[in-house]
């Protein structure tokens, strides 16, 4: 009796604090993670708050007025590091349409560009533009030709077979993307975003609350239990369409489906000239302060500025939104640099005008890019 009095006040003393301690670290949503996936988010969980990822779309697939050139991006030109984070998307290789020799070869690209990033200590996140599988008009809506097909793919729907397969195509791809360790890279996978607008197909006027949320853990819970895919990270990431905490869950799939809780938003930081600065602001310390209360980490998976037409926008907007109190997020990412276009482009390149205000961007020591990063997979 004696002794379970003394093991039960021990218990009394330090339980609190344990529960503090793992309040305070994050765990993944697949508890079979691999050893470099458990440690990549439990690193980002680490630098939240005390520095911020800087990340580019694309940036070492092509840039702008070139593409498919090894070990370069707009970013390195200017800054002489990588972007430390470096989306990617499965876009092409699930779009069932394309002659097999066709995604063979995107794969193939896709592995290489996946593998060398983590290879030199840096990080991926992949977005899925996924091509209506049961009609014409793409990943967009088209209303003349678009079906919504979100209640056709999810359990019970006429199509849900054919979805079954499609995400054993990126099961596949994942397990077959690996590093020079031999290890299969982490990945950031970044599913249906912007899902509160009506722009893609799995938009909010083309699926019931009831039907994406239905999606979102199928998706998981297939390529997570049934497929063995162990090195993904899931962010959940709405436009800017929310304005509390309310409606930004919404159409939130549950604390167990969900690691990185994201936003993208273009719309208060400049797009057409306009800016709302305020607001983005508002809305990044809801994401915070949720993934603070959930056990999460928070994110900035999508903004930027068309062009860059404002020479002072990395520190004077984009830096001060990202250090004000109260928004804490372990990435930011910017869109991508188009090879053809002359002005779809959102980091700068050599001789762009907002060149300048990005050195010091990149030389805030609050910022970190691909050479900064300590060992993020040990």
């Amino acid at each position: 009796m004696k002794r379970l009095l003394i093991i039960g006040s021990v218990c009394c003393i330090f339980y609190p604090a344990w529960c503090i301690a793992q309040k305070n670290n994050p765990s993944l949503v697949d508890k079979y993670a691999n050893r470099g996936t458990k440690a990549l988010y439990r690193n980002l969980q680490n630098l939240t708050g005390k520095h911020i990822l800087f990340g580019h779309q694309h940036a070492t697939e092509y840039g702008h007025g070139w593409q498919n050139i090894d070990d370069k991006s707009d970013v390195q030109l200017v800054t002489g590091s990588h972007p430390a984070v470096i989306g990617a998307d499965f876009s092409g290789i699930t779009n069932t349409r394309l002659p097999d020799s066709v995604t063979d070869k995107l794969k193939e690209s896709l592995r290489k560009t996946i593998a060398a990033t983590y290879n030199r200590g840096g990080i991926t996140t992949v977005a899925w533009h996924f091509s209506n599988p049961l009609s014409g008009g793409g990943f967009n809506w088209n209303d003349s030709v678009s079906v919504p097909a979100v209640k056709f793919l999810i359990p019970g729907g006429s199509s849900h077979q054919q979805y079954k397969n499609i995400l054993k195509i990126i099961a596949s791809f994942a397990a077959s993307v690996k590093g020079n360790d031999g290890q299969p890279v982490p990945m950031i996978f970044r599913p249906y975003h912007e899902f509160d607008g009506n722009w893609f197909w799995w938009g909010k006027s083309h699926c019931t609350r009831e039907e994406f949320i239905t999606l979102w853990q199928f998706t998981v819970g297939y390529l997570r239990d049934s497929l063995g895919v162990h090195n993904f990270i899931y962010a959940f990431s709405p436009d800017c369409l929310f304005s509390s905490e309310a409606t930004y869950l919404e159409r939130y799939p549950g604390n167990e489906w969900v690691d990185i809780l994201g936003m993208d938003d273009y719309a208060d930081f400049g797009r057409n000239g306009r800016y709302d600065t305020a607001a983005g602001i508002q809305k990044l310390k809801i994401i915070t302060a949720l993934a603070e209360k959930n056990n999460k980490l928070a994110a900035f998976t999508e903004t930027g500025l068309e062009s860059i037409p404002d020479t002072a926008w990395w520190t004077g907007v984009l830096l001060k939104a990202l250090k004000t109190p109260s928004v804490k997020l372990c990435y930011v990412l910017v869109w991508r640099n188009d090879a053809r276009s002359a002005t779809h482009f959102y980091a700068p390149f050599p001789g762009q005008l907002s060149v300048p205000d990005f050195l010091l961007f990149y030389n805030d020591p609050f910022t970190w890019f691909e050479k900064d990063l300590p060992a993020m997979y040990k």
